[in-house]
């Protein structure tokens, strides 16, 4: 006999949104309990980070840049005269006295030019002296007239004299007497005037001899200068030191003013920097200096600063105060560091790869375990060359990670393995 059984059905539907509840009930708190989870922390190789510790201390500012050596004392050749190159006696490296003779040219043309000027200077040379024997005569000839007025005037003189006492005891007539008189005054007058006539001769004697002393003068000039333009046909170092370049080849035409050859001083040299222009706003001169010419390292201090940018770069000369190192020769690669300035007890640390001085930024600092590390925000101060203070955000004892962490901008946090 069948029995009915009632409510099965609703049983079971109660049971099924039952178990469809618990399991949407499971699933939202696993879901809630994942969100409030931190992600894992990317692994990061210890040994390719590079670790440095904050300190407190005294910060020594510094700036750097590359440089060649060049020399204090060198010389450049140039060409006197338009001529040919006839041999090179010496290359580039080769040790040079003053007198050394490096090349040898030739202007046929030259040599032309240099015998019309002793021509024309000798044929000036003999006007000027047969000008200078007139120019004697014609004072001698002044002097002569001169000589005789004075002696007519003397002599009348003496004359209006004696017959004045002759004309009070009526021995002659008044008429006589004003005669010798006026003969006395006209001689009187021409004697003044011959004597500013021969002024007058000397002054018109100096001006000629000194117009003919200018041209021999002149000539003398021009024959100087062949001279010189056909002595330095033969090229000559000038200077003791080493030479640098030559830069003509035999059988080369060169003209006026052209280079032939450089010469420098390889026992006094100074070191020309390249300092970025965004770290030149401190440099001074008279600041202390560290050149490297990778042979070894040398001492010096700041003589120059150019007011000038090139290239974002200052240039910067350094005169060395010491001996250099082996091997110091002109246009030498080197690199430099000059100290800025020295601060007293303040927090810094190693340079970091991102961030400037004066600015903000973030960097990672190791945790207490040793093995992780959080982003922390920065606020740098002063920098130097490999070092920057720490003005917040660290504490000395701190140890950071200084190499570029731009591949894990997206983490907060990392791990060292």
């Amino acid at each position: 006999m069948d029995v009915n059984r009632t409510g099965v059905k609703a049983r079971k539907r109660k049971r099924k949104i039952a178990g469809i509840t618990t399991i949407a009930v499971v699933l939202i708190a696993v879901t809630a309990i994942v969100l409030t989870l931190e992600p894992a922390a990317p692994s990061v190789a210890r040994d390719t980070v590079w670790l440095n510790t904050v300190e407190r201390g005294e910060l020594i500012r510094q700036v750097r840049g590359p440089g060649t050596l060049i020399p204090k004392e060198e010389r450049w050749i140039a060409a006197a005269t338009d001529a040919l190159v006839e041999s090179l006696l010496i290359k580039p490296g080769a040790a040079v006295q003053p007198g050394t003779v490096i090349m040898v040219m030739s202007n046929p043309e030259l040599s032309q030019q240099k015998l019309e000027a002793e021509l024309e200077l000798q044929a000036a040379e003999a006007d000027h002296l047969a000008l200078k024997v007139t120019m004697i005569n014609r004072r001698f000839d002044g002097e002569a007239r001169l000589a005789e007025i004075r002696a007519q005037y003397l002599g009348a003189k003496l004359q209006v004299q004696a017959e004045a006492e002759l004309f009070e005891q009526d021995i002659i007539s008044r008429l006589d007497y004003e005669r010798s008189k006026l003969a006395e005054e006209q001689l009187g007058t021409r004697y003044e005037i011959e004597q500013r006539r021969i002024a007058q001769v000397d002054e018109s004697i100096d001006a000629e001899l000194a117009a003919s002393e200018a041209r021999l003068q002149r000539l003398r000039n021009v024959l100087e200068l062949r001279v010189t333009q056909a002595e330095a046909l033969t090229v000559k170092a000038g200077i003791e030191g080493i030479l640098q370049d030559v830069v003509p080849e035999p059988g080369q035409r060169v003209t006026t003013g052209t280079t032939l050859a450089r010469v420098a001083r390889t026992d006094v040299l100074l070191a020309e920097l390249r300092i970025p222009e965004v770290q030149a706003k401190d440099l001074l001169l008279g600041q202390k200096a560290e050149i490297d010419t990778r042979n070894g390292k040398a001492q010096g201090h700041v003589t120059r600063i150019d007011p000038s940018v090139v290239n974002g770069a200052v240039i910067v000369d350094i005169e060395f105060v010491d001996g250099l190192p082996d091997g110091a020769r002109p246009d030498l690669s080197i690199s430099g560091t000059i100290e800025i300035d020295r601060v007293e007890d303040v927090v810094f640390m190693g340079r970091p790869a991102s961030g400037q001085a004066e600015s903000f930024t973030s960097i990672f600092r190791l945790n207490s375990d040793g093995d992780t590390a959080s982003r922390v925000q920065v606020r740098l101060g002063r920098g130097s060359v490999s070092t920057i203070e720490v003005l917040e955000g660290l504490v000395p004892g701190d140890q950071v990670i200084l190499s570029d962490m731009s591949k894990w901008d997206k983490s907060d946090r990392i791990k060292l393995n």
